[in-house]
């Protein structure tokens, strides 16, 4: 499932975009957000989670800043003596996620062990901790964030389409803000309101050529 908010032009993109968020929360199943670096896609992961009403906590891994040897590590969790140094048995992200919501944000970076393991985690929802044979469920969900077109990813090879299709199933692509002209003029308000409080001043104002220069913008940071 995909939204297009090109034919939905002369609403806000934010009002779209939280519609479609609240009808992913309820649904259960994993969810891919795409978007430019800054876009938000963190915090609508974060609202659909709230959303959704889980009793879980929200856990997040950047799956770009994880070593591909401890991939495994971080999402399953390890017994004690599994390894050298692993002094005690110690939960994964998983389990830390569980009855809330694991989100993996850059997916796209995860390296090809590391999408092979994941796979059956969001396939099945079971998984064994290094050092066990012991196989355990879990009942977080799941969702995804990229800034990759993971399509060509699959394309190159640097993507398993297993995967990409199980996590893509349904998806929120999170316009630009060179697209999205009136959420531009809200976030504009919005700062200025933000900067009026902080000098302490009744009313701060932008002229329309000011907001002109502004619309022309390619804003390369997006949001951010």
């Amino acid at each position: 499932y995909h939204l297009d908010f090109h034919s939905f032009s002369r609403r806000l993109a934010s009002d779209l975009i939280l519609e479609q968020a609240e009808i992913f929360a309820v649904q259960g199943g994993p969810v891919l957000i795409t978007g430019e670096t800054g876009t938000g896609k963190g915090e609508i992961a974060r609202m659909i989670h709230g959303l959704s009403r889980r009793e879980g906590r929200f856990v997040t891994v950047n799956c770009s800043a994880i070593p591909p040897d401890l991939i495994e590590n971080e999402l399953f969790g390890h017994e004690k003596g599994a390894y050298t140094g692993a002094g005690e048995a110690a939960d994964g992200l998983v389990a830390r996620a569980e009855q809330g919501t694991l989100f993996l944000d850059e997916i796209g970076e995860l390296p090809m062990e590391g999408q092979t393991k994941l796979l059956r985690l969001v396939q099945e929802g079971r998984y064994e901790r290094i050092g066990s044979s012991e196989t355990r469920n879990t009942t977080a969900r799941f969702l995804f964030a990229t800034n990759r077109d993971l399509e060509k990813d699959v394309e190159a090879g640097r993507f398993r389409s297993d995967l990409y299709f199980r996590i893509s199933t349904f998806e929120l692509r999170i316009p630009a803000l060179r697209e999205r002209p009136a959420d531009l003029h809200m976030l504009i308000d919005h700062f200025l309101w933000l900067a009026a409080r902080k000098f302490h001043r009744e009313k701060i104002v932008m002229t329309d050529g000011a907001r002109a220069l502004l619309e022309r913008y390619s804003w390369p940071g997006n949001v951010r």
